[in-house]
C-alpha cells in the first residue's frame, strides 16, 4: 500500500483536473489544465503554426488588445459587475467561443481572477489562456453528445483513429465525426445572435453565412479546405488569415475580392448649344470566399 500511494498521486497529477470534477479557480489553474506543451515534442511544425494563430491568443484580440476589458468595468456593458470582485462566468459571455473550456472547467472564482487581471491590463497572465490542442481535439470534438457521448478523459479526437498515442495523459486518439467538417468550426465561428444569454449578443456570423449564402448556391468546400490547406500532407494549423500579418492579409483579400468598374462618358445636351460632360460609373464587387467578408 505504501508503494501504491505515490504512484496514485503521480497519476492524478498527470490527468487534467477536469477529469475529476474539480474546476479551475485562477488563470494559472485553467491554463495548466489545458496546456498542450507536450504536443510540441512530436508535432513541432503544427505546434509552431498554432502558436502564431489567433487561437493561441484568443483573448488578446488583434494586435494584442484586451478586448474583453469593458466587461469587467462598471457600467460599460449590460454584463459588467459593479466591482471586479463580483464577476461571475455570466459576466463574460465571450468565453463561449474565445475560451470555451472556461464554461465547463472553471468556476466563478476564475471569473473574478480574470476580471481583476483585465482591470490591471495584465497581458502576461491573460496571454496564458488559449484555445489549445486539447480544446479542439477533446472538449469541442463531439457535438452530437446524445448519440455519440461526451468527450472521454485521456482521449484525443482527430480525423483518424490511433490505438496507441505516445502521450502521458492522452494515450489514444479516436476518430471524430466532425473534425474535417465545417460544423466543427461553426461551433464558435457562428450563426450570429446568441439568444441564450440573459442579454443576447450579436457576434460572428461566418457559419450562418457559409450555410445560407454558400452552400445554398452550390458551394461544396468545408472551412478546413481553405483555412487549413495541407502543407506537405499536414493541415496548416495557422488557420489563416493571421490578421496581425498585414502583408499576408492584404494578399489574401486581393486574391479573394475583385472590383470591376465600367465607365461611359457622354455629353448631355441640356439646351441648345449647351453641352454638359457627364460620366456614368458602374461598379461591381465580387468575392470568392465561402462567407461574407469581413466577419469573425
Amino acid at each position: 500500500m505504501k508503494f501504491f500511494r505515490p504512484v496514485l498521486v503521480a497519476f492524478l497529477v498527470l490527468l487534467p483536473v477536469s477529469a475529476f470534477g474539480e474546476k479551475a479557480k485562477t488563470i494559472e489553474e485553467l491554463a495548466s489544465m489545458f496546456d498542450s506543451g507536450s504536443c510540441k515534442e512530436c508535432h513541432a511544425e503544427i505546434y509552431a503554426q498554432w502558436e502564431n494563430s489567433h487561437h493561441a491568443r484568443s483573448l488578446m484580440g488583434v494586435l494584442g488588445g484586451l478586448f474583453m476589458t469593458p466587461l469587467a468595468m462598471q457600467g460599460k456593458t449590460p454584463f459588467s459587475p459593479d466591482d471586479p470582485a463580483q464577476a461571475t462566468l455570466d459576466t463574460f459571455p465571450c468565453f463561449k467561443c474565445h475560451l470555451p473550456q472556461a464554461v465547463l472547467f472553471a468556476d466563478d472564482a476564475f471569473a473574478k481572477d480574470y476580471a481583476k487581471a483585465l482591470i490591471a491590463q495584465d497581458k502576461t497572465r491573460i496571454s496564458k489562456l488559449r484555445i489549445t490542442c486539447i480544446t479542439c481535439h477533446n472538449t469541442k470534438a463531439i457535438i452530437h453528445k446524445r448519440s455519440e457521448g461526451h468527450p472521454e478523459a485521456g482521449v484525443l479526437y482527430g480525423s483518424k483513429e490511433i490505438a496507441a498515442h505516445d502521450d502521458k495523459v492522452f494515450k489514444k486518439v479516436k476518430k471524430s465525426s466532425i473534425m474535417d467538417h465545417a460544423i466543427m468550426c461553426g461551433q464558435c465561428h457562428g450563426q450570429g445572435p446568441n439568444l441564450e444569454f440573459e442579454n443576447p449578443v450579436q457576434c460572428a456570423t461566418l457559419y450562418g453565412s457559409y450555410q445560407h449564402n454558400y452552400l445554398s448556391k452550390g458551394g461544396q468546400k468545408q472551412c478546413q479546405e481553405c483555412h487549413m490547406q495541407k502543407v506537405d500532407g499536414l493541415a496548416d494549423h495557422l488557420f489563416a488569415p493571421n490578421w496581425n500579418d498585414m502583408e499576408a492579409t492584404k494578399k489574401l483579400l486581393q486574391d479573394s475580392i475583385s472590383l470591376d468598374i465600367d465607365t461611359v462618358g457622354y455629353d448631355w445636351l441640356r439646351q441648345s448649344k449647351e453641352h454638359k460632360p457627364l460620366v456614368v460609373v458602374n461598379t461591381r464587387i465580387n468575392q470568392s470566399a465561402g462567407h461574407r467578408i469581413p466577419d469573425g
